[in-house]
């Protein structure tokens, strides 16, 4: 009975995971429309990200893309954080982040433009 039940709990956690979604998360801040997305669903370990930024309904390619995805620190565990300079590549800024565990990781993305204005925003996803 035992095997069993510990063979349906296997096969509904594989139906979860395998159910997982890619990255996409949209905004707007100071007239940027910010694209935050992943080819795949975010997983531990290695993962690249994609950043476009729009305004007035043009790509922006001419500005500094820096993002840090960080765990805040928890009892028995110490803060966690992977910090990038994205590169522009293909019409988007790409940077690989490694996620070193599951959970609620929180995002901080920062872009300064050609005036140096740093814009932010924030986010959070699930691995």
């Amino acid at each position: 009975m035992r095997s069993l039940l510990k063979l349906v709990v296997v096969m509904l956690m594989s139906v979860v995971f395998l159910q997982a979604e890619p990255l996409l998360h949209i905004s707007d801040k100071d007239g940027f429309e910010i694209k935050v997305s992943s080819l795949k669903s975010l997983v531990v370990g290695s993962n690249d990200i994609f950043i476009v930024l729009i305004k007035d309904g043009k790509v922006k390619k001419d500005v500094k893309v820096k993002i840090k995805f960080f765990m805040p620190e928890m009892p028995g565990m110490s803060h966690m954080e992977d910090e990038k300079k994205a590169k522009f590549i293909d019409g988007k800024f790409k940077v690989n982040i490694n996620f070193s565990m599951g959970g609620t990781w929180q995002y901080h993305l920062k872009f300064k433009t050609n005036d140096g204005k740093v814009h932010k925003i924030r986010g959070s996803v699930n691995i």
